[in-house]
């Protein structure tokens, strides 16, 4: 009796009831994406014509969009009997970051407000800044804007690589983000200086810290590498990964799941670089995971490489891969395991800006205990509430199993 949970990061399903109050009213990350390629408007080198996941589709992702939007997207139609049990969850937490959605998943909602930057220039304070670079022995920075990552570093790296001031950057999440030259700068200090800002914005009630590093030079460019790390404040509330680690189960992290959580409960932590990378470390922490243990995996190609960027084509064939990579993991499974596919929150392609978009997630579950429907969830934490009853472990305080 084990539980797997598998977080398709930002692979929303159609605006939350509140999306009007953080301006995405309309965003729909599944479903614009299906009828762009319906169109043909997501053709590439990489795919072509209309999106075509099978093995979700069967687990029920048509029907879970159907439930959140009243209509399937194109070529997600409802098979006639879903293989698995579906349904879709709205998020209680303020917000639409990463930290929230995943806590709230875990059996935590945030009740309470993030602290965020303005989106004036310069957005940071004047004295955090001065405390920054005083702390970390920094000659200055640069940016002390809200940016793309992928955009500022561009912009900014020669001039960063010139005089060793650092990139800092937010965004319209609860975070600051240090950019910084691997091999001329050194990641090591890089993880130093994001230490030294996790202190200073604690105050700020800022969520995350992010280290994010790259390669190249002006001629050829800047490509962010696969050594990011999130310093990222603890839950404010035992999650369902304490009550996990409270009766000694064995648990396994994926991903930035670690980061997220600030390695508080998080047990063997198996990292990768990139969707694929990350799949392959799911499988074999599943062969790995003992009786009544946890696995918690974060796939965060769909977020940082294509929503982020407003790639439909690369967002639909990262779908299409992981959808392809799904028999391998349920063929893995044990007559009495428990998976859930779901996703944090929403980073529509098709939508104005980079930023994430509230939306409801799907919620894809595989078990043979019978259970009641799963419908439509009024939080996330349904979740991890349905997982701690699973591996039966101490009820968690928000959530209700389903």
């Amino acid at each position: 009796m084990r539980a797997l949970i598998l977080v398709m990061d930002s692979v929303g399903i159609g605006g939350a009831p509140d999306a009007a109050n953080y301006g995405d009213q309309g965003a729909d990350t599944v479903g614009h994406i299906a009828h762009v390629c319906a169109n043909g408007g997501a053709d590439s080198e990489l795919r072509e014509g209309p999106l075509r996941l099978p093995q979700l589709v069967a687990l029920g992702l048509g029907e879970a969009c159907c439930l959140a939007t009243g209509r399937p997207p194109p070529g997600l139609e409802r098979p006639s009997r879903p293989s698995a049990q579906f349904g879709c969850a709205r998020e209680l937490s303020k917000g639409k970051d990463t930290p929230s959605g995943h806590w709230e998943i875990a059996g935590v909602p945030v009740q309470f407000d993030w602290g965020y930057f303005p989106k004036s220039v310069p957005c940071f304070p004047d004295e955090l800044i001065t405390r920054l670079c005083a702390l970390a022995r920094l000659p200055g920075i640069l940016g002390n804007c809200h940016a793309s990552g992928t955009e500022i570093i561009q912009r900014l790296g020669p001039a960063h690589v010139e005089t060793g001031k650092p990139i800092c950057y937010t965004s319209a999440d609860s975070v600051f983000q240090i950019a910084a030259h691997e091999p001329s700068f050194g990641l090591e200090r890089l993880y130093d200086v994001c230490k030294s800002a996790r202190q200073l914005v604690d105050p700020l009630n800022i969520g995350r810290v992010i280290a994010r590093p790259f390669i190249g030079d002006p001629n050829g460019g800047f490509t962010r590498t696969a050594n990011r790390r999130d310093y990222s404040v603890p839950p404010p509330e035992d999650t369902m990964l304490d009550a996990a680690e409270n009766e000694r189960r064995d648990i396994i992290s994926i991903g930035k799941i670690a980061d997220i959580f600030a390695h508080r409960a998080t047990g063997k932590n198996r990292k990768a670089a990139g969707n694929d990378a990350l799949f392959d470390q799911t499988l074999v922490g599943t062969d790995q995971l003992r009786d009544g243990g946890l696995l918690f995996a974060n796939f965060i190609d769909f977020d940082s490489n294509f929503g982020h960027r407003r790639d439909v084509s690369g967002y639909a064939a990262a779908l299409e891969t992981f959808d392809r990579r799904l028999p391998e993991l349920l063929s893995r499974l044990k007559p009495d395991d428990l998976l859930i596919i779901t996703a944090d929150h929403g980073c529509d392609p098709t939508w104005c800006g980079t930023d994430h978009t509230r939306e409801q997630v799907p919620i894809l579950m595989v078990c043979e205990k019978e259970m009641r429907q799963i419908g439509r969830r009024g939080s996330f934490a349904d979740i991890g509430a349905t997982v701690a009853r699973h591996l039966e472990l101490p009820p968690l305080s928000h959530g209700q199993p389903f």
